[in-house]
């Protein structure tokens, strides 16, 4: 084993030799190819694969707004350690999506900011002010409003009807790693879905317990869809209760 740079990953990761594995030959078509004289080998060419890559996650002991301002300097360090180019983060009244695009209004970011849809709470209402709305604008970022996956029509069939529906499944299971995790991948698929994000690429993901942030997610993008194509590549933010 030893430390290698690889092209398209930014920083050092470990590999180890291999020259029998499937995904040892599919890297190397690729044009990732190892030194045999470096790694001891008769082979006349040695494949690469990933073992490991160490990243540093944030635990929180309790979840809720507290945390919000170390989720702001956690994707901060996101940015800065792996450049990442699309921000998606939940924001329901609005302070949270002010605080995060004003942080980053100078930085070369697609910030996205995804509230409640319409009538979340009531009929005809909208819970972000028109003024706050305005100011998250100004700063750069998008806002939207759209219909939102775990709330639209079989939430009405459930509240009429009972029983249980494949969407309150999903949201349900998702929510065992947290509110803000079951948040993070159903705003990403959203803001996928309106096309203010790219599909198939890394985006880091904001979203919290309530109000504020507590949860920060780094996914690989997909509409809803293409649910099963979402994935949720690192937590680098979480509470553990």
């Amino acid at each position: 084993v030893y430390i290698c740079p690889v092209p398209h990953v930014k920083g050092n990761m470990i590999f180890s030799v291999n020259t029998d594995d499937l995904l040892a030959r599919q890297l190397a078509s690729m044009g990732f190819k190892g030194n045999t004289a470096k790694a001891g080998l008769d082979d006349s060419e040695s494949f690469l694969l990933v073992l490991h890559v160490e990243r540093r996650i944030t635990y929180f002991e309790k979840p809720g707004v507290a945390n919000t301002a170390v989720c702001l300097e956690v994707v901060r360090q996101a940015f800065s350690d792996h450049g990442y180019k699309h921000l998606v983060i939940a924001s329901t009244r609005g302070e949270t999506g002010e605080l995060f695009s004003s942080a980053l209004r100078d930085d070369d970011v697609n910030l996205v900011v995804v509230t409640h849809s319409q009538g979340f709470k009531e009929p005809n209402t909208s819970e972000m002010p028109v003024e706050t709305r305005r100011r998250i604008e100004q700063n750069g970022a998008k806002v939207y409003t759209g219909s939102m996956l775990t709330h639209s029509i079989e939430t009405a069939f459930t509240s009429k009807f009972s029983g249980l529906y494949p969407t309150i499944i999903v949201a349900q299971s998702l929510r065992r790693f947290g509110e803000g995790s079951k948040v993070c991948c159903e705003i990403v698929m959203m803001a996928a879905d309106a096309g203010l994000i790219p599909e198939g690429e890394e985006v880091l993901a904001v979203a919290g317990t309530g109000y504020g942030s507590d949860t920060v997610l780094v996914l690989k993008a997909a509409a809803s869809k293409r649910f099963f194509d979402l994935k949720v590549l690192e937590i680098l933010a979480k509470p553990r209760a």
